[in-house]
């Protein structure tokens, strides 16, 4: 190991060269090649949204009767729909849709999780059973019906959705939360800062939130992967982000299932860049779960188990 040395001091010349992003990307693709796969399509999938109108080589609404069915082409990548429209376009243009509704939906879930977890576990007493007793009630109703009725009362739409998917999976996060903040009060530094008097919010922000920022990092994909799901399927449904704005799941229902037979790739397209997003978030997730554990640390990424 190389060692650097300055007056009396020696430094490690391979730890000081490294900062912790790219000693967790490093980590990352040598013990998590699948979860850096999934990173990977992470990144694709985030650029795709955001340069949507720079990637696609029509509007997502530009049409072209004559050209109605048409089968995958050089000229139409992935074919075109019943009207004559691009796939391919639309499919990009509906990964900014899911990109949209995706991130606002999770960051928004993740601060509600965050504010009731950290209040309620860090105060406990009656204010936490009652709290809990709440987020009980509301758990226990199926997601998918909470979700159908709220969109029923508010109406279709992309702030509509957002709203409702950041309550739905907002509320319910806030038990992983909890258990998080349970944790890390019962350390020493906590107990210490509370017995010379620090002031419970400079506690909370100084000790208690960034201790619980791995399980909220992990949370955050978790939520996205869920949201983008679900929002397909209330598009699906015709709940969700109304026509003509392109959507995975929107085009799932409409030009999907009545063409199905006569134009298969009007469901096979959409139906794999649904696939493709949410299982390699899932898989990336999964892998900052174990990276980003202290205790399966030193064992590439797995735990002993059954060895002393």
């Amino acid at each position: 190991m190389a060692e650097l040395t300055v007056g009396t001091r020696r430094f490690d010349t391979a730890t000081t060269r490294r900062s912790p992003f790219f000693e967790f990307l490093h980590r990352l693709f040598r013990e998590k090649p699948l979860g850096a796969f999934g990173a990977v399509v992470c990144v694709v999938f985030l650029f795709t949204g955001i340069f949507a109108e720079l990637i696609a080589p029509y509007g997502y609404n530009e049409m072209n009767p004559i050209d109605r069915l048409k089968a995958p082409s050089i000229t139409y990548w992935l074919g075109t729909d019943q009207i004559g429209r691009d796939v391919f376009s639309r499919i990009v243009h509906g990964a900014r849709t899911s990109l949209i509704i995706g991130f606002s939906a999770a960051f928004i879930s993740i601060l509600i999780s965050t504010f009731i977890g950290v209040t309620t576990g860090f105060f406990r007493g009656k204010f936490d059973m009652i709290v809990q007793r709440m987020v009980d009630a509301w758990m226990s109703f199926p997601d998918l019906v909470v979700v159908i009725v709220a969109v029923s009362v508010f109406g279709p739409g992309m702030w509509q959705v957002i709203l409702v998917l950041s309550l739905l999976y907002g509320i319910a996060g806030s038990r992983i939360v909890r258990s998080a903040v349970l944790t890390v009060k019962e350390n020493d530094y906590v107990r210490a800062a509370e017995s010379i008097g620090v002031s419970v919010p400079r506690i909370l922000f100084r000790h208690i939130l960034p201790n619980i920022m791995a399980p909220l990092i992990v949370l955050f994909t978790t939520r996205l992967a869920a949201v983008i799901l679900v929002e397909a399927a209330l598009s699906f449904l015709g709940l969700g982000v109304p026509p003509p704005a392109p959507s995975w799941g929107g085009m799932l229902s409409f030009e999907g299932r009545s063409y199905m037979f006569q134009a298969p790739w009007l469901a096979i397209m959409p139906g794999l860049a649904i696939t493709i997003v949410v299982y390699n978030i899932n898989m990336f997730g999964d892998a900052m779960r174990d990276l980003l554990d202290p205790r399966m640390r030193g064992f590439g990424g797995k735990k002993k188990t059954g060895q002393f």
